[in-house]
């Protein structure tokens, strides 16, 4: 690609013109949707530890995880079609709004009454439809927003929102439940909302559709979008070996306030206290990256994060309840390296796809990721209460150790880091 000159406009990763102030648009967008991480996932942690409290059990825990996740997986590749069909900030601002309005309106039922369990379920399943058409809009826009240099970057910032998110969010939510109720955590998620909604109201974001998709049956949207990720066998394995590791690392973040609370005789605070060095360790790993700002390793980068993961939580869940110290820094340096998950890979699709159809991609992603992590979560979390928490935490690694070794050792995919992006298609 031509170098721009002085008299032509900056262009975006997705090719399109770049606005003049594109780190001001940036920085707003990203401080509404961090605000909404934090407390989204504040509330979303409160929710589980009262699910914790109330059962103690992994089988109602991973219901949870299930009801949160599936609808999103379902529902993704339709929200990724309509990303690429409407106004992708806009669709943004509804998702946000409806989130929002959920948890308001079930915060004003539990201050009056008591709310069951299968209620809360039902509730985490309808904001996770929401997060069907969040997403794909989201990961569709990021390439519009800045140049293709600071893409990793980009992705990053909303990596380094999570992580903060797994830090401070545990701690602020059990705060929140134990000092208020549940019904504030839930309020607190709808501040978040309305923040999210202010951030992307005062950006200015360009608008890319696919008029060719707007008269298309759907299922071959959907293949458009399959397509485009299957363009490049590469890539495409990359994906698969990622869909594996969501699949076993769900049941163990499903399970660790249990593993807590049973394994190493812990309380609430604990819990959180767990979830922050593992959020903690998302954060150095995040910064790290950020400071990297990419290069032609990215997929090497992916492979040992997988492999890394796997080896650091295989042996969690059997240290002695003594050893919670040691507990705490194996979740820190698994908390690294999985920032080497996410960003990365969504920076190699993002680059690949065109941003025409990149909502689609998206979709498709997002889909495979909220059905992965699901089924492995059925699968494996009431595996939990048969053979035990720390066997089910061993399984669950051995897979992403597997899936580490199979992406190092694919010629295809260390293709993907060659220097002239001579990939396999």
């Amino acid at each position: 690609m031509a170098k721009p000159t002085s008299t032509s406009p900056r262009l975006s990763s997705s090719g399109q013109p770049l606005a003049k102030h594109w780190v001001a648009v940036v920085a707003a967008i990203w401080a509404g949707q961090a605000f909404s991480i934090i407390s989204s996932s504040a509330a979303g942690y409160a929710i589980v530890w009262h699910v914790t409290e109330s059962t103690g059990s992994a089988g109602w825990l991973s219901l949870m995880m299930i009801c949160s996740m599936l609808p999103t997986g379902l529902l993704s590749p339709v929200g990724g079609l309509v990303a690429d069909r409407l106004n992708r900030k806009a669709i943004m601002i509804v998702a946000d709004l409806a989130i929002g309005v959920l948890s308001l309106i079930l915060g004003i039922a539990m201050l009056g009454t008591e709310i069951s369990l299968g209620v809360i379920v039902l509730f985490a399943a309808a904001r996770s439809v929401g997060q069907a058409f969040h997403s794909p809009a989201f990961l569709a826009l990021v390439p519009m927003l800045a140049p293709e240099e600071q893409l990793l970057r980009l992705n990053m910032l909303d990596q380094l929102a999570v992580s903060v998110a797994s830090m401070l969010s545990p701690a602020l939510g059990i705060f929140v439940f134990s000092t208020f109720g549940l019904p504030w955590a839930l309020f607190l998620d709808t501040l978040g909302a309305v923040f999210a909604v202010l951030g992307l109201l005062v950006a200015h974001v360009p608008t890319v559709r696919d008029a060719a998709s707007e008269h298309a049956h759907i299922l071959h949207n959907l293949k458009v979008g399959w397509d485009a990720l299957a363009k490049n066998r590469a890539l495409f394995k990359l994906l698969w070996l990622m869909l594996i590791c969501w699949a076993a690392m769900a049941p163990i973040g499903a399970t660790f306030p249990l593993i807590t609370s049973e394994h190493y005789l812990g309380d609430g605070f604990m819990a959180s206290i767990v979830e922050a060095c593992y959020g903690g360790g998302l954060v150095l790993g995040s910064v790290a990256l950020l400071a990297w700002g990419g290069g032609s390793h990215l997929a090497t980068l992916i492979a040992l994060s997988y492999l890394t993961v796997g080896l650091l939580c295989l042996p969690m869940g059997y240290l002695p309840p003594e050893l919670f110290w040691l507990f705490l820094v194996l979740n820190v340096i698994a908390g690294a390296f999985e920032a080497g998950f996410n960003g990365p890979l969504m920076t190699l699709v993002q680059r690949e796809v065109p941003s025409e159809r990149l909502g689609r991609a998206m979709g498709l992603i997002t889909a495979a990721s909220g059905v992965g992590a699901p089924i492995g979560v059925a699968l494996l979390g009431p595996l939990g209460d048969v053979i035990g928490v720390p066997a089910m935490f061993a399984l669950a690694s051995l897979i992403c150790i597997a899936s580490g070794v199979v992406a190092l050792a694919s010629r295809d995919i260390r293709a993907l880091d060659a220097p002239s992006g001579e990939s396999t298609s």
